[in-house]
């Protein structure tokens, strides 16, 4: 045993996945403050978005006269929502592949 003790079975996963990544020439970069600061930014704009849809969502219910027009309205709200995500996901991902 290490003298730090034993480990988790968190920790012990992670090691196995930084050995994985290691063994499959995956690079290990920390991000930059940069870096940081503009992942914040993005993910606080696109929930800010989300927030946003999910108010106006909210507002046209009580418009809604038939049931069709309520489920057209949730339809709607999904895709806006997972449009979002995936606006949001590419976007951290452009953010992350900036070189340092």
């Amino acid at each position: 045993m290490s003298a730090a003790g034993p480990k988790s079975a968190y920790e012990l996963a992670m090691e196995r996945l930084r050995q994985k990544d290691k063994e499959a020439g995956v690079d290990e970069r920390p991000l930059t403050d940069e870096q940081k600061a503009a992942l914040a930014e993005a993910r606080q704009f696109y929930e800010a978005k989300v927030a946003e849809r999910e108010i106006l969502h909210q507002a046209a219910l009580p418009k809604a006269s038939t049931h069709e027009e309520v489920e057209r309205l949730n339809e709607e709200l999904r895709r806006d929502k997972a449009r979002l995500a995936s606006d949001r996901d590419r976007k951290t991902a452009a953010i992350r592949g900036k070189d340092s």
